[in-house]
C-alpha cells in the first residue's frame, strides 16, 4: 500500500504523450517535410528534447481545432 501512495505522489497526472515528426505526418496524412514547414510557418507547437523534436497530442489537437474555426 505504501509503495502505491509513493508512486501516486511522484506521478499525479497522466503521462504526456509526445509524437515524433513521422507520427505527426501520418496523423495529418502529409509528408515529414510538410510537418517541418508547418512548424516553421504556421505555428505548429513543438517540444524540443535534446536534439529531437516532438509534438504533444494535446497541442496538435488544439492546433487542428484552431484551424477548423478559421
Amino acid at each position: 500500500m505504501r509503495k502505491r501512495q509513493t508512486q501516486a505522489a511522484l506521478n499525479p497526472v497522466a503521462p504526456l504523450q509526445l509524437l515524433t515528426i513521422p507520427e505527426v505526418a501520418r496523423v495529418l496524412n502529409i509528408g515529414c517535410t510538410k510537418v517541418y514547414g508547418l512548424i516553421k510557418t504556421d505555428g505548429l507547437p513543438v517540444v524540443r528534447v535534446g536534439e529531437t523534436t516532438r509534438v504533444s497530442v494535446t497541442s496538435l489537437l488544439r492546433w487542428i481545432e484552431q484551424r477548423e474555426h478559421v
